[in-house]
């Protein structure tokens, strides 16, 4: 979580470009019951439109590990919901398995984002900042989730190398490796899951979805 003023310019193209991206409707999930699989669990699309396509995949891949249900935008740490996403829920849930076992978490959302994380990258790239300087409230709302992740993702400067790229070579591991120290459950025996073992395989179903899409 790297913060230099020196990426706020490079930073500040990608959120721009978001503003086209992020279109405010009704997530497809709930008009579409075809996103369930028997082996690999619940693979919704998007609710963000538009973007890279293997950068879209990665996202459904994470939160296929991460979330995984239905409604993933509404899901806290432990599997409650919420219904206000004005801004993240901030409920710190009581850690019940696995290393940090005692402590708690506020992982919210699709992508299980901490409070504190949340806080920094929307900071960052969130597309519509309120307009209060001393006092933000980032809206925590499917888009801006979807929003916020994605260009996370796209920034190379935030991750040391271009992630679509590597993608694009076929370096799915190296990615995940990559990603495993801020999504844990992507593997490398940090808190893997069920659906750890089965990431590359939901990969490369979720981007043959995000090609298709775009012809």
């Amino acid at each position: 979580m790297r913060k230099s003023w020196k990426f706020l310019i490079a930073s500040g193209s990608v959120v721009l470009a978001l503003g086209y991206l992020v279109h405010h409707r009704q997530p497809e999930m709930q008009r579409s019951p075809h996103f369930v699989d028997s082996k690999l669990g619940y693979l919704p699309p998007l609710v963000m439109e538009g973007g890279d396509p293997y950068i879209r995949a990665l996202m459904r891949t994470i939160s296929a590990s991460e979330s995984n249900h239905p409604q993933p935008y509404t899901i806290l740490y432990g599997g409650q919901h919420v219904k206000d996403l004005s801004s993240h829920p901030e409920k710190c849930i009581t850690i019940v398995a696995g290393p940090n076992r005692g402590n708690c978490s506020t992982a919210a959302g699709r992508y299980q984002m901490l409070n504190t994380t949340w806080k920094e990258k929307a900071q960052r790239y969130h597309p519509h900042p309120p307009g209060l300087i001393f006092w933000r409230s980032y809206s925590f709302e499917p888009e801006f989730q979807d929003a916020v992740v994605y260009a996370w993702l796209s920034d190379s400067q935030a991750w040391g190398t271009d992630i679509a790229a590597l993608l694009r070579q076929g370096n799915l591991d190296r990615v995940l490796r990559l990603l495993s120290n801020t999504w844990t459950s992507l593997g490398y025996g940090i808190e893997n899951n069920v659906m750890t073992q089965h990431l590359p395989q939901i990969y490369q179903k979720m981007l043959q979805e995000e090609l298709k899409a775009v012809g």
